[in-house]
């Protein structure tokens, strides 16, 4: 911190920004572009901080406002948006200059969050953490890879044509493509540049006739070389600056979530920028048949794996020492049996007790729990398979819950079947549905400060967009979005409760894709009406006809216990 510090002096300012995501604005990023971790110790998937001479402060969203006074308290004051953002913290009569790395920035979220009185910002191409890093974690290179289009239901070519057709159709000369996400969507290949998700880093600049310009490191492009040697233009990733600047007199799209001030100041000189969300964000979030067949065996597989799982803690934590993680550990193995999994699609939340209450809890040597006789368990977990993405959370119980756990447990449930059920019309937003989940908890007067649901990728981000079940989201649902269903509860210290499946959209109406036994347990069914039970009779049913014929013997016997009727 004190390196750091003495370069503000070299910089000619006052304080320096510090944001979580990398060049790419991936949501999980390699340990070696963790700035965030580096310097503050705090491991969430979002947050920034503002260093200053004086002070240091750290902002993260509620998922993570206990973690982050956990991990990095005692040297950041740490705060919650939307309650405090940078303007209500930062009070200066005298002027003062924060740095920050353009390429680490866009021009709409640095206007959103640090239009702060008294305070000017520079631009500083040079990374100062990267200055002050040493021995950072080794950045391995591993090759691109593509996937078949028996997996991607679409070759390249029919997805480059529509791309092709919606940039003529706005009238403007290039899309710029710089999610790497859509670039793997739109070229149907994958990478091992992030953590938990097949993302190739590499960004794409497309014309109205077609033709694509490939920035990428050409180390790891060569396995895919053949593919597209004739379609695509290969170029180093670090001559991309030096391509935007020769681009004269035109009309170039940017995506505002993920195009950098480095590079949107780059076209602006000579160019007119429209600057709105890079289509391929929509057409990526409408999963075509075979993603949704792909999908559904990518489920089969993790349910098998999870409820074997749920079935080894209830009847062994007893018997041995089980903690957190190594539950966690035994779940991956599980998972691992099947030879399509990859890895995890995010970092596993494995929380007992109090740690259950901790949205995004990591479980870690010193916040390691014993799994306990009357404890709350939530896993939170999924997969990525070769032909899916997966996620699913389950809130067990390890013996006699209270009156009020057992209400507000199944007030969750009841937001839970709400989503399932609701009617999607053509004019549908995911606040609509939002609002409709939380209804029940309101009703005791409690809530929970996340979305109910998200957009999942195929075999790509487990938070995708643009669709979310949230309360500003006003994106229409449509047939073949893959969506999160996962309302909870959590009493801060005390215990976390969430059930979490998957659903796609069919036909105006959610359709269940997991398949994993939901905690009866802790079921008050004098709060239940019988359309709700018929609702959950019904999916365990399901649930059992998937899954027996994967279990062996005594887990059939307990798959039926745990799917018959209420």
């Amino acid at each position: 911190m004190n390196k750091l510090k003495k370069l503000f002096y070299k910089h000619g300012v006052d304080g320096y920004i510090v944001p979580k995501n990398d060049e790419y604005f991936n949501e999980y990023i390699h340990p070696s572009k963790d700035r965030l971790k580096f310097i503050s110790n705090f491991s969430g998937s979002a947050g920034f901080s503002i260093i200053l001479r004086d002070k240091n402060y750290l902002f993260v969203d509620a998922r993570y406002s206990i973690q982050a006074v956990r991990q990095s308290g005692k040297k950041f004051k740490v705060f919650t948006i939307p309650n405090k953002f940078p303007k209500d913290v930062i009070k200066t009569k005298k002027k003062i200059t924060i740095g920050f790395d353009p390429k680490l920035h866009t021009e709409k979220r640095l206007n959103f969050l640090f239009k702060i009185k008294n305070v000017n910002f520079k631009l500083i191409n040079k990374n100062l953490i990267d200055e002050v890093w040493s021995n950072k974690p080794k950045l391995i290179k591993k090759p691109f890879f593509s996937i078949s289009k028996k997996n991607s239901g679409l070759s390249s070519d029919s997805k480059i044509n529509k791309v092709k057709k919606l940039i003529s159709k706005n009238k403007v000369d290039y899309l710029l493509v710089t999610a790497p996400e859509n670039v793997a969507w739109l070229l149907n290949i994958r990478g091992h540049d992030t953590n938990c998700t097949p993302i190739p880093n590499s960004r794409l600049l497309v014309n109205k006739n077609g033709k694509i310009i490939f920035f990428n490191d050409p180390n790891k492009s060569k396995s895919i070389n053949k593919i597209f040697k004739n379609k695509l233009d290969f170029v180093n990733e670090n001559r991309m600056s030096q391509i935007l600047n020769k681009i004269s007199k035109k009309k170039v799209w940017i995506d505002n979530v993920t195009c950098s001030i480095y590079f949107k100041s780059i076209l602006k000189e000579k160019n007119q920028i429209i600057e709105r969300l890079d289509p391929i964000y929509f057409l990526k979030s409408i999963k075509n048949q075979t993603e949704i067949k792909n999908t559904l065996r990518s489920h089969l597989n993790d349910g098998v794996a999870l409820t074997k799982f749920l079935f080894w803690v209830k009847n062994n934590f007893k018997k041995f020492k089980i903690t957190e993680i190594s539950a966690q550990k035994k779940l991956e193995e599980f998972r691992k049996k099947n030879p399509s999994y990859k890895f995890p699609s995010f970092d596993t939340i494995s929380g007992s007790g109090p740690n259950s209450a901790i949205i995004h809890y990591k479980a870690s040597d010193k916040t390691n729990r014993i799994l306990k006789k009357e404890d709350l368990y939530l896993v939170d977990s999924g997969g990525q398979y070769s032909f899916g993405t997966t996620d699913v959370t389950r809130t067990i119980s390890l013996g006699k819950q209270s009156n009020f756990i057992k209400e507000v447990y199944t007030r969750v449930l009841k937001g839970h079947i709400a989503v399932s059920n609701f009617e999607i019309k053509k004019n549908t937003t995911g606040s609509k549905v939002d609002k409709n989940a939380r209804k029940y908890l309101k009703k005791i007067n409690l809530d929970y400060p996340h979305g109910t649901g998200h957009g999942v990728g195929y075999f790509l981000n487990v938070h995708e967009g643009p669709c979310s079940l949230s309360k500003n989201n006003q994106i229409n649902l449509k047939d073949g979005m893959v969506i999160s269903n996962e309302p909870g509860y959590y009493k801060t210290g005390k215990f976390g409760i969430r059930i979490e499946n998957l659903v796609y959209i069919k036909k105006n109406k959610f359709e269940e894709l997991t398949l994993a036994p939901i905690e009866k347990d802790l079921i008050n069914r004098k709060i239940l009406k019988q359309s709700e039970i018929n609702w959950l009779n019904n999916y365990h049913y399901r649930v059992k006809k998937s899954l027996f014929k994967f279990m062996s013997l005594k887990e059939k016997i307990e798959l039926s216990k745990a799917c018959s009727p209420i």
